[in-house]
């Protein structure tokens, strides 16, 4: 049996933490994953209702705040219980085993030009070509075709 799930989406509010009796860390969080198919009607979005545990939950807790984009992977699992009208209540949610913060609702714009550091290696999460100067130089935008471009007949084309 395989019970896993991986999602990426948005916290609609800043995680809460929560300590058991016994000292143990548990962190409750909603994320907000957008629906590839959208019918009419129909929300643009699911809320995963997500809990984690321990060191998860308290590093879920201390970096992410309401809007951040967060990637959870865990297990699914259901649990009951009575609600204050005596009814039972059944809710299904995600354990999350690891999360990846993967970037701010805020920043979305100005990580792309930043220098980063992690874990000691500098990364550029520019998008434009980071090679230097004399590197570039070598390509060209036939790439080793010539001038003209690629010479393809219509009967080489498959279609």
């Amino acid at each position: 049996m395989i019970n896993r799930a991986v999602i990426v989406g948005r916290l609609v509010r800043d995680p809460v933490l929560r300590k058991t009796t016994s000292g143990a860390s548990v962190t409750s969080f909603t994320v907000a994953v957008d629906r590839k198919f959208k019918a009419e009607g129909q929300p643009t979005a699911d809320f995963i209702q997500c809990t984690s545990w321990n060191k998860v939950a308290d590093n879920v807790a201390k970096y992410m705040k309401k809007g951040f984009l967060i990637g959870v992977e865990g297990r699914l699992q259901t649990r009951s219980y009575e609600n204050k009208d005596g009814k039972k209540q059944i809710i299904c949610e995600l354990v999350a085993e690891s999360t990846a913060f993967l970037e701010q609702k805020d920043n979305r714009n100005t990580a792309l030009q930043s220098d980063e550091s992690v874990g000691g290696y500098k990364y550029t999460t520019d998008t434009t070509n980071s090679l230097p100067q004399e590197q570039q130089s070598g390509y060209s935008e036939n790439y080793g075709y010539g001038n003209d471009g690629l010479d393809i007949a219509s009967d080489d084309l498959p279609f």
